[in-house]
């Protein structure tokens, strides 16, 4: 089985990788502090869905959708 997730934050530079697990982390701090999986796949998941802001590119959102679904598996 592939981790196209894992795939996507592995083909991230060093440096934009450490960014967004630091953005998730953040936006988790907010919208799940308890920082239980389910809340993280669930904001995941609305990422890549399409639920975003205008400020927020289509990329940009599933690379923090794949953070995000690191996180909720280190969790």
């Amino acid at each position: 089985m592939i981790d196209f997730d894992g795939a996507l934050l592995d083909a991230c530079s060093a440096d934009v990788r450490a960014d967004l697990l630091l953005e998730a982390k953040l936006l988790a701090g907010v919208f799940a502090p308890a920082g239980d999986p389910g809340s993280l796949a669930k904001m995941a998941a609305q990422l890549s869905a399409g639920e975003r802001d205008a400020e927020m590119d289509r990329a940009h959102a599933r690379r923090l959708a794949a953070a995000l679904k690191h996180l909720a598996k280190s969790a």
